[in-house]
């Protein structure tokens, strides 16, 4: 398998279309895995796979789109950011190394402030501090309170002006492994709910380990929702997840009434999602007919940390889908 890297690029606009169309069209020289924007959020998150050179060419040129149409003095949603580019993390795929995404992620960043005059922080496996790492508290403050926040020595950024964008606010770009963005919405209307379900789960405040969580309201469907990454879903399966929100609902008398993925998800994972729920023994990852059809899993977790991605859609019309989800980047990451 040839040395690809995945970006999931999340952008401050979930609502019109014309925008979202302009900023994906962008994306040249690499393949569209996927799009998915949430009103709600105020959000997308562009999904695309290249080589580390092509990649980093797209994550360039979808940015300087974004700068040119998004002005955060406007924007206003229910998921954290701060910047009309928020997050750009880089995920080695196939034969390509953490080492080659954090170089590209480092590139990316140090163009970025060069080239379009906005502060860049680089988190995760690509931070320069460890304090830096965890995308949450880079975004800390959102982009309202980002003047203020980068006035301290200590929140200097890594690349570009050590001052707001005056439209485009500050991005974090960052390479990791895959996560899963995982949102579980519950039957009420009452986001405290929904908000304390987060700090329960959440690994920070003693819950699941690799969960990052929030509650959040989704005004549209009149709906409380806890929204997550699970920043491995190999160690801490969505199973688990799901269930811990369950028995955690249940001592408000709150039901789930659904869950969602964001973005694309390995097969493996729901692979183990169907072994638990199915109560399967002895189950294969090639006894899926797809499995066999594409000649078997290439790599597997272990080696590739993503697992294997859905299979993409390959037009524009196909791959714009408004959810009521939300493009979980910031709680917890991307």
């Amino acid at each position: 398998m040839a040395k690809l890297l995945e970006c999931a690029l999340n952008f401050s606009e979930g609502r019109r279309e014309d925008v979202i169309r302009a900023i994906v069209a962008a994306a040249e020289g690499v393949r569209v895995l996927d799009v998915s924007s949430d009103k709600d959020h105020n959000r997308t998150v562009l999904t695309f796979v290249g080589s580390p050179e092509a990649a980093a060419e797209a994550a360039l040129r979808v940015s300087a789109k974004a700068v040119e149409l998004i002005d955060m003095n406007q924007h206003r949603g229910a998921h954290p950011r701060m910047g009309a580019v928020d997050v750009i993390p880089f995920v080695p795929l196939g034969q390509a190394s953490m080492e080659e995404a954090i170089a590209v992620a480092r590139q990316v960043g140090q163009r970025l402030g060069e080239e379009l005059g906005i502060p860049v922080y680089l988190y995760e496996e690509a931070a320069t501090r460890p304090e830096r790492r965890n995308l949450a508290d880079v975004r800390q403050g959102e982009y309202e309170g980002l003047a203020l926040k980068m006035a301290k020595p200590e929140w200097k950024p890594d690349f570009g002006p050590d001052h707001p964008h005056p439209t485009a606010g500050a991005t974090a770009v960052g390479a990791r492994i895959y996560l899963v963005a995982y949102n579980v919405n519950l039957g009420t209307s009452d986001v405290r709910f929904a908000k304390a379900i987060a700090h329960a789960l959440r690994a920070k405040t003693g819950g699941l380990k690799n969960v990052k969580a929030l509650g959040v309201m989704l005004q549209e469907r009149n709906l409380a929702q806890v929204t997550m990454n699970i920043v491995d879903p190999f160690q801490t399966p969505l199973y688990r997840v799901l269930e811990m929100v369950r028995i955690e609902a249940a001592r408000y008398g709150v039901p789930v009434v659904g869950s969602e993925i964001v973005g694309l998800v390995p097969l493996t994972v729901i692979l183990e999602a169907a072994r638990y729920y199915l109560q399967l023994e002895n189950f294969r990852d090639d006894q899926v007919l797809e499995t066999r059809l594409w000649g078997g899993l290439d790599e597997s977790p272990s080696t590739m940390r993503g697992g294997r991605s859905s299979a993409p859609r390959n037009s524009l019309d196909d791959s714009v889908r408004s959810t009521n989800a939300d493009c979980n980047t910031g709680t917890n990451s991307n």
